[in-house]
């Protein structure tokens, strides 16, 4: 298939070389910034352009992966075209693309991405929406062609997996950087809790998250929730934090859901 990518982000740049390894052209790529999209069109061997006005008719489909208040102005660009377009978000409905194409569809990685961390994407689940049966089958099929994990889930669906992802992944990562805040301030190394890390992700892969919280507010453990909150003045926020999990913790607990 022909394939342009309009963005240079991290999810064009993983989704598009692994289009290109499979076998798929990349006919172009879009960025804003013309060495961004250099630097990817180098990778896949496409031709670059920092203007929607040069985009190319020639392409099968259009990915268009940028940032989710940008989708409307690049479809609006594109519509003249008259090809399939897709976006890759987990927040907008596809109705923000029916809007400017019949045809349309939406083509949501559900990982976390990094341009200089590798990601097998055959373990990628590729969540698809399409604005009719056979729009459904052809993202499918490209779906099928760089991942075991292919799901037909539609825009309501996509918009709570896409918030459950946001606490699954974006919130951890704010609280493991207040980890290494904490460690850091007293000169101890974030490689110290890697392990734990490890351990913790690896038990809610065999088991439901509810069934494996420990600590102190799963034991209910006053004194030490106490001595840590101490230790926490004059960081507010971070106080915040710890007292609305702790309680959170603790009526699930109280609620039958955990294990103590």
């Amino acid at each position: 298939m022909r394939i342009s990518i309009i963005g240079s982000g991290n999810v064009a740049t993983h989704l598009a070389a692994a289009l290109k390894n499979a076998g798929h052209r990349i006919v172009q790529v879009y960025s804003r910034v013309l060495q961004n999209a250099a630097v990817l069109a180098n990778h896949v061997k496409a031709e670059a352009t920092d203007n929607l006005e040069h985009v190319k008719p020639d392409a099968d489909i259009f990915i268009i992966a940028v940032n989710d208040d940008a989708i409307g102005e690049v479809a609006w660009a594109l519509a003249k075209h008259q090809k399939l377009m897709v976006h890759t978000s987990g927040a907008t409905g596809l109705q923000k693309l029916l809007a400017y194409a019949p045809d349309a569809g939406v083509f949501y990685p559900l990982q976390t991405f990094s341009k200089n961390r590798t990601v097998d994407f055959s373990t990628v689940p590729l969540c698809i929406e399409g604005s009719s049966a056979g729009v459904t089958g052809t993202l499918t099929g490209l779906a099928d062609t760089i991942s075991k994990k292919v799901y037909v889930i539609n825009s309501d669906q996509r918009r709570v997996l896409h918030l459950a992802a946001v606490f699954a992944c974006n919130f951890p990562n704010y609280l493991y950087h207040i980890a290494q805040t904490l460690l850091s301030q007293h000169q101890l190394a974030f490689d110290l809790l890697r392990p734990l890390i490890d351990e913790t992700a690896g038990k809610v892969q065999e088991q439901l998250p509810a069934n494996v919280q420990t600590g102190p507010a799963v034991r209910n453990d006053v004194s030490t929730m106490n001595a840590h909150l101490q230790m926490l003045d004059g960081q507010h926020e971070w106080q915040q934090v710890y007292e609305l999990l702790s309680q959170g913790i603790i009526k699930m607990d109280k609620d039958g859901q955990a294990d103590k």
